[in-house]
């Protein structure tokens, strides 16, 4: 179905030998091998991913996914994912993540790069479950260290949407990215993170305003637990005019020794751009707890119910195979058992 459209989807490494033009045109074209420690490795040794093709004025009839799981132990994994929509093109993409239990520390390092061409969109959404180690109640054993790069390049009047929802890994650096290099584009951020146990999640988004009249939207909810850190970083940059960004940062903290962070950073340097931060920490509203807690829900139920009540704008976008995952995924990371 989707070769009679034109529409490429395949393992990377046969894309290298079906589309080399393709490949020779766009791979290192957003995220290139001196961009950072991890990508200078990933390019370095990379051998598969996926990669995604819509040709022009097309739109792709299924949501497209893979599904990345490391199995052996002692091992890193260094996927990369090349996804291109031509003018016009319209794509939802799903990415997913999982891995075994582990006694010591594994290595993921993924790439990813999105180009989004004249007045093309690109969805895409990630659900995070990578194994976040055991907690012994001072620190975890094990458990996946994930370093990835993404980043989205959108030109005149391109549209890319991120949502993504991490409860994963036992450290994280991931800030999926938007250059709105055309007049008009507009990229959006929505992402739900949770952390438990001693995990240590630093996770954020950049929204580079290149083009004028460029919009974008943030907006991150996170819930950290026991002795777990979160750290949400937000860069919003202008160069073009007349821009907006509208940015909202909300952190749940569950136990006193857990920890949550939200600096911004914001760099002005066109004209007439409009930009709004804010950000609030917080608990869980006893009075609501208690209230579940008479109607006979136990207190892990209940909190799980009122984060996935909160993160509703996040998780509403999530294609429902996802959307069903991530309503367990919030009841597990939350669980005490």
């Amino acid at each position: 179905e989707l070769k009679k459209l034109g529409i490429i989807f395949l393992p990377l490494s046969e894309a290298v030998q079906k589309h080399p033009d393709l490949i020779k045109k766009y791979l290192g074209s957003v995220v290139p091998s001196t961009d950072n420690f991890f990508a200078a490795l990933n390019a370095s040794v990379f051998s598969d991913g996926t990669f995604v093709y819509v040709p022009p004025h097309t739109k792709c009839p299924i949501d497209l996914a893979s599904f990345f799981r490391i199995e052996t132990a002692k091992i890193g994994q260094f996927e990369r994912t090349l996804i291109i929509a031509d003018t016009g093109a319209e794509l939802t993409y799903m990415e997913g993540c999982s891995a075994p239990r582990r006694t010591r520390h594994q290595l993921h390092s993924g790439v990813v790069e999105i180009i989004v061409h004249d007045d093309a969109t690109v969805k895409y959404a990630t659900v995070q479950n990578w194994f976040a180690g055991d907690f012994d109640g001072t620190k975890n054993t094990g458990g996946i260290l994930n370093f990835v790069t993404k980043r989205g390049r959108c030109d005149n009047n391109a549209k890319l949407l991120w949502t993504q929802m991490e409860v994963g890994s036992a450290l994280t650096w991931k800030y999926p990215s938007t250059i709105l290099r055309g007049n008009n584009a507009y990229s959006d951020f929505y992402s739900l993170s949770i952390t438990r146990g001693a995990q240590m999640a630093d996770t954020g988004t950049k929204m580079i305003h290149i083009g004028d009249n460029t919009t974008s939207n943030i907006v991150s909810y996170g819930v950290a637990t026991d002795i777990s850190t979160q750290t949400f970083r937000s860069l919003v940059s202008f160069s073009g005019n007349n821009c907006k960004n509208a940015s909202k940062c909300d952190s749940r903290l569950i136990d006193s020794t857990a920890t949550a962070n939200t600096p911004p950073r914001i760099i002005h340097n066109g004209t007439n751009n409009q930009q709004s931060h804010e950000a609030t920490t917080g608990t869980i509203d006893a009075a609501t707890l208690n209230y579940l807690n008479m109607a006979g829900i136990e207190t892990d139920a209940a909190i799980a119910l009122i984060i996935g009540a909160a993160a509703t704008p996040v998780l509403s976008r999530l294609p429902m195979e996802f959307l069903v995952e991530s309503k367990q995924l919030i009841q597990m990371a939350l669980s005490k058992d």
